[in-house]
């Protein structure tokens, strides 16, 4: 499973508004309440934690989430919104999407 941590080839340049400064020691500090930073958040989730093609259980979802923070249903509900990751109708499986 890919790294969860921000690379420069995921991200913009260091800075208070990079995906970087959203981690700490490789955990996410806090998850964003302002939807465009959220967005940017989740779409480096999406890319680094789920390789595409890929189909995914909910308890595998859960496990990467849960290396970057906590609240690992959150953030599988905000990827399902933000189309991010797609969910079968039966919720038997995740892949990525857009």
């Amino acid at each position: 499973m890919p790294a969860a941590l921000p690379s420069s080839t995921t991200s913009s340049p260091s800075g208070p508004h990079s995906v970087e400064a959203l981690f700490s020691r490789g955990r996410l500090v806090a998850i964003p309440r302002r939807p465009a930073r959220r967005e940017q958040l989740l779409a480096h989730l999406a890319e680094t934690l789920f390789e595409p093609e890929r189909s995914y259980t909910e308890r595998e979802v859960n496990e990467a989430l849960l290396t970057v923070h906590e609240d690992c249903s959150a953030l599988r509900r905000y990827l399902v919104v933000a189309g991010l990751m797609v969910r079968s109708r039966d919720g038997s499986d995740y892949r990525r999407g857009r």
